[in-house]
């Protein structure tokens, strides 16, 4: 369990934002410390002063740990985490009813390389405000997160109409076969994105850029998962992927 909060004891050196108003403080949650380092940059650069990131974390516990600690206005979520994911950090943080995790008024955005619906819906129904993809800009990340701060929901165009259907009674977009699911069972959630990202057309420096990984790395999970799934190449990957709508 690793978490970075902030140097700054909170309500300490945090200034007032534009027009002297107090920034919105920001618990950044990502397992991969290169994406956190961009992100800060981004919100730096497009925000102004008006958003302050006042820790971070790389997995579930530590991401509980901080929150906890910090009590931040917004926190920005990765989905899929070491230690339980996205989900266990909401349930901790805001089902466990009094609890030590309780963060009640704490926000939180979900910022996630997948847009698959079982995420979406998964996060919004844990708890989450909005979902936004990590190819977001970061003037619009910067709207997201006031727009969260003011408890609004918030999400990438394509995704919206996911929460419609799920919380309409309507069935869920991307249902299976049974059997389907105990293939994707099999798969790693980071095997999940990049295969994810192959059906969408991605090329491998393309997942790279995206999932802030080396494309070596990218070519070893599509190696794992087609030894997994006992397919051939990344075609057949592709045609087994779109099959379930992933």
């Amino acid at each position: 369990m690793q978490s970075e909060p902030s140097s700054s004891p909170e309500g300490q050196g945090a200034g007032a934002g534009p027009g002297g108003v107090r920034p919105v403080r920001v618990v950044l949650v990502d397992d991969h410390k290169l994406f956190r380092t961009g992100v800060r940059a981004e919100l730096a650069e497009a925000a102004h002063g008006s958003v302050e990131i006042v820790g971070e974390a790389q997995d579930a516990p530590g991401a509980v740990a901080v929150i906890v600690e910090q009590r931040p206005d917004v926190v920005l979520l990765d989905v899929h985490l070491p230690g339980g994911g996205g989900v266990e950090v909401l349930r901790q943080c805001l089902l466990t009813g009094g609890g030590p995790g309780k963060a009640s008024d704490t926000r939180f955005l979900a910022l996630s390389v997948s847009d698959a619906a079982e995420d979406v819906i998964g996060v919004i129904r844990a708890g989450a405000r909005g979902y936004v993809t990590k190819s977001i800009s970061g003037t619009d990340l910067v709207d997201a997160v006031r727009r969260v701060a003011e408890n609004d929901a918030v999400f990438s165009p394509k995704l919206a109409g996911f929460v419609l259907d799920a919380f309409s009674g309507a069935a869920p977009p991307t249902a299976s076969p049974a059997s389907a699911d105990e293939e994707l069972d099999r798969l790693t959630a980071r095997e999940r994105e990049v295969l994810r990202l192959i059906a969408r057309g991605y090329a491998y420096k393309e997942i790279a850029r995206e999932l802030v990984i080396s494309v070596k790395t990218v070519e070893t999970h599509v190696s794992s998962v087609l030894r997994k799934l006992q397919l051939s190449n990344r075609y057949e990957l592709s045609r087994w992927a779109n099959d379930r709508r992933l």
